[in-house]
């Protein structure tokens, strides 16, 4: 086998000199082919002597000739030698040329590059050093060339002969000293083959690739910053390489490119990067620590971009508060990110203003430029799902489907209120969504009800039952956020209108009457029922209604909600709405409810809100003295649900100082069935009565002889309670009342005139019906008999539970 080789090569060297290669001697065509380099050198030496003879001569014939047979019999050969040989012959070629090799560049160069597939490290070392020496004379004529250059070079960047790679990079730093000194770089033509390049996986590449990125950016004549878009997600998908060192160079070349940004924002493309940056913001796998420096800076991009961008960011807001919400939940081992992720979300906040709630024309009169409708979603919404859906992996923007902001061919910048509207809602329903961003969630949709209320009363309807929901999160600052949004649902003027707030078919049954705007003084009507409300309270609109009957009805299906919260949900939507409006429209629903259990322990969480928080006082003083018919009104709309309740009707008629009803109604409590739960509840209205809220009921025993109903009310609680320590307060309490003759210290006739003015005062505005009051708690404590009984019926009760 060896010998056959042999006479193989003997015979290919034979062919060769019997070919007719002038201008090249035969000398020059054998030792081109022979396997010593020495021998090969001497041939190229000869080569350039030729070829500077020609130029002399300026036989650009004869020059093309001797490099058409270098590059297609040598170069180009099957035969490695042979290749070798047309090599140096080449970049001999070149040498000879001088500054006339640019003539003769595309000839020179491409039988060069083929060589640099060539299998043979040897070979590709040896194309690598050719190429160097035709670069080295040609300087900057070789530009109109780089791309083929860039490619070669990219190639043999990842070459795993180290040999190989060190003579690239001595030619890569030629050609890039060659582009920084020239100012006739074609970056047009560049940037498609750089775009295409980014994406490779291999490590070397990309370090190649980086390296002349950071290169391009830093020449003043070349102005990479315009077509960053295009390679902005592959210079994100290195910064996740696993080389530190390439993810060092990939963070010094952003970093510049964000300075850049922030010198001149009025040339930068914000909109055509913002889809990148929404893909790059989120981390598909949280167990990869590289991921974490990409979303990082992405966030940063983002904050810049919405700070400098302002508006033009809008569009894409639905897409960047995808990335932006989960964020806010990290903890401290991604602090920064939290961090710029807050910044985020609050300048993009910021944005929102009051002109986006106008209606646009286009929409209205239903112009040629405004999208299709026609499957009753917004354009945006349904442009917005590819973005939304996006990959989160690392993937070309060639394999991305972006969405195109409706409001690309308008002058204006809009508002994607759809798709906001949509990832907010997303993000309520995900029960895997973190406290802080539920609560980011709750202010931003809070914060579109005040600055553009028109629009998104649109959207109350598919909101309203999550927020609803919401009020049995675990978090207390959750629930605040989200009272705050349904109160103002429930206030705001954009509601009153006929289509919003429609309740679903078991609300109709209510028809609560709120007046819809309040003036000072006015007075209803003398036909008013007690069903109407005060005119001072502000106005509701239809979700008002909606809101208070579905509040009871999760009380209702919620009872651990109704005891861990319910005070406090009361209480918070008190100061949200008014409390006589809260107090008000739960009492009107409650008279109908026909869980009467449920009733029951809802007016008893009422009324202990009513007589114990600070912020009722304003409602327990309109009450205390119901001079008004305002106050005599509200007092008779809650007695009739507080009648669910037999002690806390008590405690509404100590209240409002009506003593001699409350008198009355204790001597209905011998008809009544006495459980220990009921005996608990005088037993805290003992207690109540000691508190500050009673004080003035306390020292209205020292007038003895104007408030004997209320001296014949306390002794029923009295005879009421089993000697108890509750027994044993009231016991003494009522010891402590004196003699009324020896109270008597004042002239009788001012006694009597004082006596007479307390008197008109309340007799003004208090003309009601107490027996027909009486009626009714007789008639709702029948109701509840009824449905004990019936219980018993089905299951006996406890026998603890009862005392005969």
């Amino acid at each position: 086998m060896v010998f056959c080789c042999m006479d193989y090569s003997t015979q290919k060297l034979k062919l060769n000199t019997e070919k007719d290669f002038s201008p090249l001697t035969p000398n020059i065509v054998r030792a081109l082919n022979d396997k010593l380099y020495e021998k090969r050198k001497v041939a190229a030496l000869e080569i350039e002597k030729l070829v500077r003879e020609f130029v002399a001569q300026n036989n650009s014939t004869q020059i093309r000739h001797v490099i058409q047979i270098l590059a297609s019999e040598f170069a180009l050969s099957q035969h490695p030698h042979s290749r070798k040989g047309g090599l140096i012959g080449l970049a001999a070629c070149s040498i000879a040329l001088g500054k006339d090799s640019g003539l003769y560049l595309k000839e020179l160069i491409e039988p060069v590059l083929t060589c640099f597939n060539d299998s043979d490290s040897r070979l590709r070392y040896y194309a690598c050093e050719a190429l160097y020496n035709i670069v080295k004379v040609a300087r900057g004529a070789v530009l109109p060339h780089f791309n083929l250059l860039f490619d070669g070079l990219s190639k043999l960047a990842a070459d795993p002969d180290p040999n190989v790679k060190s003579g690239s990079e001595l030619l890569d730093r030629l050609l890039k000293d060659i582009v920084t000194e020239s100012n006739k770089f074609d970056l047009v033509a560049f940037v498609p083959l750089l775009r295409e390049r980014i994406y490779s996986n291999n490590q070397y590449a990309r370090q190649f690739i980086i390296s002349w990125i950071h290169v391009l950016e830093s020449v003043p004549d070349i102005n990479l910053l315009d077509y960053l878009p295009e390679i902005l997600d592959g210079l994100f998908q290195i910064l996740g390489d696993n080389s530190k060192e390439i993810r060092r160079m990939c963070e010094v070349v952003l970093g510049e490119f964000l300075k850049e940004i922030k010198k001149t924002p009025s040339s930068v493309k914000f909109a055509e990067m913002a889809n990148i940056l929404v893909i790059h913001c989120q981390v598909a796998d949280e167990t990869k620590l590289t991921n974490d420096l990409i979303q990082l800076t992405a966030m940063t991009w983002m904050r810049e971009f919405i700070q400098l961008a302002g508006r033009v960011m809008l569009p894409y807001s639905s897409g960047i508060l995808t990335a932006v919400l989960p964020c806010l939940s990290y903890d401290d081992r991604k602090k920064n990110t939290k961090e710029a992720a807050s910044a985020c979300n609050h300048s993009l906040m910021k944005l929102v203003t009051p002109e986006d709630d106008e209606e646009e024309e286009e929409e209205k009169s239903g112009s040629t430029e405004s999208p299709s409708r026609e499957d009753g979603q917004p354009k945006s919404e349904a442009d917005g799902n590819d973005m939304l859906n996006a990959s989160q992996e690392s993937v070309g923007l060639s394999n991305i489907s972006f969405f195109t902001p409706t409001s690309a061919d308008r002058p204006l910048v809009t508002l994607d209120l759809d798709g906001i509207v949509q990832v907010l809602d997303r993000h309520l329903h995900d029960s895997s969504t973190g406290m802080m961003t539920r609560i980011a969630v709750l202010k931003w949709v809070y914060h579109l009800y005040i600055k553009t209320p028109r629009k998104m009363f649109r959207h109350t309807d598919s909101l309203f039952p999550m927020l609803l929901k919401t009020l049995s999160d675990e978090s207390d600052e959750v629930i605040l956020k989200d009272l705050e949004v349904l109160a103002e649902i429930a206030s705001s003027p954009a509601g009153q209108t006929d289509q919003v707030g429609s309740c679903d078919s078991t609300d109709h049954k209510l028809e609560l009457k709120v007046p819809e705007s309040a003036k000072p003084g006015q007075q209803p009507s003398a036909g008013s029922k007690a069903v109407d409300s005060s005119p001072s309270t502000p106005s509701m609109n239809s979700y008002f209604y909606k809101f208070m009957i579905n509040l009871l009805k999760r009380f209702s299906l919620e009872r651990k909600l109704l005891e861990n919260r319910g005070a406090f949900i009361i209480r918070q939507l008190c100061l949200l709405l008014h409390a006589e409006n809260i107090f008000h429209s739960m009492a009107d629903i409650l008279l109908k409810e026909e869980d009467l259990k449920f009733a029951s322990t809802m007016v008893q969480t009422l009324n202990a809100i009513l007589l114990t928080s600070a912020e009722l006082f304003q409602l327990r003083n309109q009450l205390k003295d119901l001079r008004t018919q305002e106050s005599c009104t509200l007092f008779c709309c809650l007695y009739r649900s507080w009648c669910h309740n037999p002690v806390a009707t008590v405690s509404l008629c100590f209240l409002t100082q009506n003593y001699k009803h409350a008198y009355d109604l204790i001597q209905k409590f011998g008809d009544l069935e006495v459980t220990v739960d009921f005996l608990m509840e005088v037993d805290k209205l003992v207690q109540l009565i000691e508190s500050p809220i009673f004080t003035y009921l306390r020292l209205q025993l020292l007038d003895v002889e104007n408030n004997p109903y209320l001296i014949k009310a306390l002794y029923g609680l009295l005879m009421l309670l089993p000697q108890s320590q509750a027994f044993q307060l009231l016991s003494h309490r009522l010891r402590c009342v004196p003699n009324p003759e020896l109270m008597r210290t004042v002239d009788e006739s001012k006694y009597m005139d004082s006596k007479l003015q307390v008197a008109s005062k309340r007799a003004t505005h208090t003309q009601m019906d107490y027996n027909e009051l009486l009626q009714h708690f007789d008639r709702v404590q029948s109701k509840h008999l009824e449905v004990r009984h019936q219980r018993s019926g089905r299951a006996s009760d406890h026998p603890d539970r009862k005392l005969m």
